[in-house]
């Protein structure tokens, strides 16, 4: 059956909820339990900036509302009946972009189609729990009220065509497989931190980078459970290898390590030999893992080997540390606005004078690789 939207005068059978004033972000909650969607509507009318305008318990039902209500975002439930949550994405996504919010269940599985979700063009996700419900969801109810507000200014772009995979249009673009670098000095280190839209700007990176890249350590603002298929996913498609960071182990060219969800990552040293820090430590500017602890443990321990990138993401996590890596002898590479799905943490990095140069984010690969190609202080032969 094709995929249409339906006639504005058809009759739908949704709930819908009064009350949406122009000046509120109206959000639609597309969920099969019956407990979520109760949840989250109260969750979301009891916020001053936005409400929930219904709910839906199927996708079937959802595509009805969207063509008659025209909601600022929705909330939509990874595994659902009639058609699962990722084929409507990859569908809507298609036919008519909007910002969404994925509802993640905490499991290996529901981990691996979050990161489908978010390689389909969904902004965001939260985690809900395997138990416990309805005190989880409440327990979430301020990551959830963020995550609408930084979906409704988010810019969504029109997914590519069905059946076309990522790792197909990757590969088909020029400069992709980048060639050797040659012996460079094991002293350098790439710094990566990311938040909203950061899985695929972290991707389109690291694809480019060739086997004998310097070493990368990443902190991308994700739950626990989820960095792992992250990590999993991105070693599939690039030619070095990617993996979660572990406590102790030395940092290697040729490899990128990612923060664990919920823990803090930096950097520390041992001889000459760089090695990761993982640890239980504190939230900083309410993230954990931050960018402000890696990027300020990278000014500390590798002064001017390091560069930094710093990708799309709300607020101001990892700006400070950012301009400490600088002052330290980094070089900085920052995404513009334009190529940003939100222009938080880089327009911050910019505004501490962090940046050396601010670029596309198909460019920072390209650049950064004309820098590495560049150094002086290579391995003599």
């Amino acid at each position: 059956m094709p995929w249409r939207w339906p006639s504005p005068h058809q009759a739908v059978p949704w709930i819908f909820f009064e009350g949406a004033q122009v000046n509120k972000t109206r959000v639609l909650v597309v969920d099969d339990s019956a407990l979520v969607r109760k949840l989250l509507l109260e969750i979301i009318n009891s916020q001053s900036d936005m409400v929930c305008i219904g709910t839906a318990n199927d996708p079937l039902i959802a595509r009805e509302m969207i063509r008659e209500m025209d909601p600022d975002v929705l909330t939509l439930d990874v595994e659902m009946p009639k058609m699962d949550g990722i084929e409507f994405l990859s569908r809507l996504m298609r036919l008519r972009p909007m910002p969404v919010v994925m509802i993640s269940t905490l499991t290996e599985r529901g981990a691996e189609v979050t990161m489908r979700a978010l390689e389909l063009g969904a902004v965001d996700f939260v985690a809900k729990p395997r138990m416990g419900l309805t005190d989880g969801i409440k327990d979430l109810s301020a990551q959830i009220v963020d995550k609408i507000r930084v979906a409704a200014v988010a810019k969504v772009t029109r997914a590519a065509p069905a059946g076309v995979a990522v790792g197909a249009l990757k590969s088909s673009l020029p400069g992709v497989a980048a060639s050797p670098l040659g012996r460079i000095s094991t002293e350098k280190i790439i710094c990566i931190g990311a938040s909203t839209g950061g899985t695929e700007a972290i991707r389109e990176v690291l694809t480019r980078m060739p086997a004998d890249s310097p070493a990368i350590v990443i902190t991308q603002h994700m739950p626990p459970g989820f960095t792992t298929s992250f990590a999993a996913r991105l070693d599939t498609l690039c030619q070095i290898h990617v993996k979660e960071a572990v406590q102790g182990e030395r940092i290697l060219p040729g490899h990128a390590y990612i923060a664990p969800g919920g823990k803090q990552f930096r950097l520390s040293r041992s001889g000459a030999n760089y090695v990761a820090v993982v640890e239980d430590s504190e939230p900083v500017n309410r993230h954990r893992p931050s960018v402000e602890v890696l990027f300020k443990s990278a000014a500390a321990i590798a002064g001017r080997n390091a560069f930094g990138i710093m990708l799309t993401g709300m607020g101001n996590d990892g700006a400070q540390a950012m301009r400490e890596m600088k002052d330290a002898g980094s070089y900085n590479f920052v995404q513009d606005e334009a190529s940003c799905i939100v222009f938080g943490m880089p327009r911050e990095a910019i505004l501490h004078g962090a940046a050396d140069e601010v670029l596309p984010l198909t460019g920072i690969a390209p650049a950064l690789l004309g820098r590495l190609r560049g150094v002086t202080d290579r391995y003599r032969v």
